[in-house]
């Protein structure tokens, strides 16, 4: 059987968990009890065709950002609700948000990049350097863009359950018990991380948008909306294969620059920071080692504050 990578994402005051059937997402209330959520997985995950290289990527990276908008909108929801109601999520809400922040994406970091590269293209015999100047700009947006969210105070929080998350996956991945003190002293870093995925897509469009050379501006706008999934894709299976062969020092050299931009988007999180991203991937792991039946629909749950103390 294939290793099956767990992982996740930071949400506001909690952090998300992907298992092999489902997902659970803690999140820390203010009276800081931890609301627990868990949501089966789409169905064709369990599907052979899942497994195939390339089309895996592109499925994943969409159910992932499909998963992560609508948990990020729990969260927040989560956050600012009062009693202990469920909270519900419209699909209506997790598309209108997941659209704008697609079309703010490649609106900054696709077309922006080439706008500005093609502005001085009169002075470029070369497509090769037109498309490495592009990249080098989309770069310099992409550590702007972490360094100026880094500064804003909510969002620093969610870097702080970002460093959570990473510590909780390293440790488990070490074998390592899932409690705060044995989590804290693993890395903030990890191979798989989102940030690393994004300097890769980075790299990956610079040979992928230079094989096309340059054509009229109509044909490079369009190509840098209709190729975006594939470069995400041969991204994936990059980060994928690297995670497989991260003994080889090559592939630990080409992985450097990738674990120190992930200095911009995790913080070194608090205890409770750390106790809430164990909870979520304990309450994945738990539902698999009983063997129970992926829930039908999501299942809430709240632990309450006083069984946090100590």
């Amino acid at each position: 059987m294939a290793r099956f990578y767990y992982g996740g994402q930071a949400v506001m005051e909690g952090v998300m968990m992907r298992g092999r059937r489902e997902i659970a997402v803690a999140v820390r209330k203010p009276d800081r009890s931890i609301v627990v959520r868990r949501e089966p997985l789409p169905k064709h995950y369990q599907s052979r065709l899942l497994q195939l290289p390339f089309f895996r990527g592109i499925v994943l990276l969409w159910d992932m950002l499909v998963i992560g908008t609508r948990m990020l909108i729990f969260s927040t929801e989560t956050v600012a609700s009062d009693g202990d109601q469920p909270v519900e999520v419209s699909g209506g809400a997790a598309g209108a948000s997941l659209f704008v922040s697609l079309c703010f994406s490649i609106g900054v970091f696709f077309i922006l990049p080439l706008m500005a590269a093609r502005s001085i293209d009169g002075f470029v015999r070369s497509s090769l350097v037109s498309n490495l100047i592009e990249g080098g700009i989309r770069l310099a947006l992409l550590i702007g863009y972490l360094a100026l969210l880094r500064r804003v105070p909510d969002i620093s929080s969610v870097f702080a359950y970002h460093g959570a998350e990473h510590k909780t996956i390293n440790a488990f991945e070490a074998g390592a018990p899932l409690d705060v003190g044995h989590v804290r002293p693993y890395s903030l870093t990890h191979v798989r991380c989102g940030t690393g995925f994004l300097l890769i897509v980075v790299v990956v469009c610079i040979f992928v948008f230079a094989a096309l050379g340059r054509p009229p501006l109509p044909l490079r706008l369009l190509s840098r909306v209709l190729l975006v999934p594939v470069v995400a894709t041969i991204a994936y299976e990059f980060v994928r294969f690297a995670a497989n062969h991260y003994g080889n020092p090559i592939v630990r050299l080409v992985l450097a620059p990738g674990l120190m931009l992930q200095g911009l988007t995790t913080r070194e999180p608090d205890d409770d920071q750390l106790d809430v991203a164990i909870v979520a991937l304990q309450a994945v792991l738990e539902s698999e080692r009983a063997a129970e039946p992926a829930p039908a629909r999501g299942i809430q749950t709240t632990i309450p504050a006083p069984a946090l103390a100590g």
